[in-house]
């Protein structure tokens, strides 16, 4: 396993500031020990809660840029879909943010070679119109995205080993 190390005084300065930057604090610091890239090389040096962090990162941005298509067109649909992500949510506690994860990986299997397609700005806006299916999804994430990072920074508080390790 690749060692991951926060500074203690980090980790209270990023604890004092919101769960957002707590959470950017072991997220950067997982992607610095693995050099800054996630492949199939270094997500086995990495924990399955590391490898599921990330993935809550990478879901995050993209869903929160541009929803679930974007997150598909931009080529994170299989790290996402066909991962056990949603499991290991539901393991964590997120039950509904599972849900949502599982509902998307429906639609990817239904819609992902049409949104993967090379194509051009214009025609990766018209998947939005003729993809109308992910609306309701990309709604739920956002309206729930704060309580779920909530979430989120509660279990690797909890769990901060499964992350890092901590040094003064």
């Amino acid at each position: 396993m690749k060692q991951v190390i926060v500074k203690d005084e980090a980790l209270r300065r990023a604890a004092g500031e919101g769960m957002d930057t707590f959470l950017r604090v072991f997220i950067d610091a997982i992607r610095d020990a693995i050099g800054g890239e996630l492949t199939a090389e270094t997500m086995a040096e990495l924990s399955a809660d590391q490898i599921t962090l990330l993935a809550w990162d990478m879901m995050h941005e993209e869903v929160m840029d541009g929803g679930f298509v974007q997150l598909i067109h931009n080529g994170y649909g299989p790290f996402i879909f066909k991962n056990p992500f949603a499991k290991a949510l539901r393991l964590w506690g997120l039950r509904d943010l599972s849900k949502l994860v599982y509902a998307a990986h429906e639609l990817y299997d239904l819609f992902h070679e049409e949104i993967e397609a090379e194509c051009t700005q214009e025609e990766f806006m018209g998947l939005f119109e003729r993809l109308p299916e992910f609306d309701d999804l990309d709604d739920q994430f956002v309206e729930n995205e704060e309580t779920w990072t909530a979430q989120i920074a509660a279990y690797v508080d909890d769990h901060i080993d499964h992350f890092a390790t901590i040094e003064p």
